[in-house]
């Protein structure tokens, strides 16, 4: 889940700056480097809203990341294109992944400007595969993928009424696209842009970055205030994304420079990239130092949300109980991978993780000694 540093334990408040001011209200657009323009859109959860950007392409405007599909962000868009982007046509949509407060109206841009949806391959088909959900029923395997994190039925119901709804929150979708691969140069205006692509938050996340403009756009990849969640999901249990983000926040480090403007989907512009990712691995090591000590005796995944977030997690809340379900597994999967816990299958189809013989005391001297494990 989303959630801010205050809510994640280990992680020490960051030495950033925000250069930007304010953001814009809705309906408005801010130009924050040579013909790049903040604006944001309105969502409906916690977050509140969605950083979306304009990049001047001469003829019009280069679009990236969209928001939800519903009527206030369709009106937004009304208000945003009719008002400070001048009833200039949008020249191409580009989305940074599939979930739906990036793509959801990138099918009503490009129908309606008659301009094409630029995305990476595995993004493009997971928003495919994520309409195709709307007005489904939830499959036996997403129910046994629960059921094995140690779910009751009270949680288990809620995931039955939430499925298919993120599918309703995209608009109809072009079936062609233009597809982005990591480290192709795009010509936006005046000014190149770099693609860097990014795992973990999703498979194939685009960020661009233009060192022209010392300019990153960052998506959910790295955020200033909150850390994106990093989950398994029922389509690919035993999925690794804690060590596809690790390996991209590397990758980002190793091809962006330290002092870049950061554009991120939520939160604000800010500087200070290389710390921010110092800070986000750091955290990372921490919360698996906590989970290995709590991993001394066999545990569900259920037992462990106190260990890895600042608050309890109530089955009744459908989405915040999925996130955190699909969080732990992510952490408990990263550390399987690395062969540091065992995993059995109880014979209600249960999982309990354990840490294996050796491991444990190492872990407690670190935690100690204060020392990331």
């Amino acid at each position: 889940m989303y959630r801010p540093d205050s809510e994640r334990p280990g992680i020490p408040s960051a030495a950033l700056h925000y250069p930007c001011g304010e953001p814009p209200a809705h309906g408005q657009a801010f130009e924050i480097a040579p013909g790049v323009f903040w604006m944001r859109l309105p969502l409906p959860n916690m977050l509140a809203h969605i950083n979306v950007w304009a990049v001047d392409d001469g003829e019009g405007w280069a679009i990236v990341d969209t928001g939800v599909s519903s009527p206030d962000v369709a009106e937004a868009w009304e208000a945003l294109l009719d008002g400070p982007l001048h009833g200039r046509p949008v020249t191409r949509v580009i989305v940074t992944h599939q979930h739906p407060d990036h793509v959801g109206m990138a099918g009503w841009l490009t129908e309606r400007f008659g301009c094409r949806l630029w995305m990476t391959r595995l993004e493009y088909m997971h928003s495919l595969a994520i309409v195709a959900e709307a007005g489904q029923e939830a499959p036996s395997e997403g129910h046994a993928f629960y059921r094995r994190a140690g779910w009751d039925a009270v949680a288990l119901d809620g995931y039955c009424r939430r499925f298919g709804r993120a599918g309703r929150m995209i608009s109809r979708l072009p079936r062609s696209y233009r597809r982005l691969h990591e480290g192709e140069s795009l010509r936006i205006g005046v000014h190149t842009w770099r693609v860097i692509v990014g795992q973990g938050h999703t498979p194939e996340h685009a960020c661009l970055y233009s060192p022209d403009l010392h300019v990153l756009i960052g998506g959910d990849q790295v955020l200033p205030r909150i850390t994106p969640n990093i989950s398994v999901h029922p389509m690919e249990p035993d999925a690794n994304p804690l060590g596809g983000w690790e390996a991209s926040l590397a990758h980002i480090r190793r091809q962006v420079p330290p002092d870049v403007l950061v554009l991120p989907a939520h939160n604000e512009p800010f500087e200070g990239l290389h710390v921010r990712i110092d800070r986000l691995e750091h955290a990372l090591r921490q919360a698996n130092a906590r989970l290995r000590n709590a991993l001394r005796e066999p545990r569900r995944v259920v037992d462990l949300f106190g260990v890895l977030f600042a608050r309890q997690i109530p089955a009744d809340d459908a989405l915040q109980y999925a996130l955190a379900t699909g969080e732990t597994v992510a952490h408990l999967n990263y550390l399987h991978a690395r062969s540091e816990v065992d995993v059995r299958d109880d014979e209600s189809g249960v999982a309990w993780y354990v840490l294996k013989r050796g491991v444990g005391p190492l872990v407690a001297r670190e935690a100690e000694n204060g020392v990331p494990a």
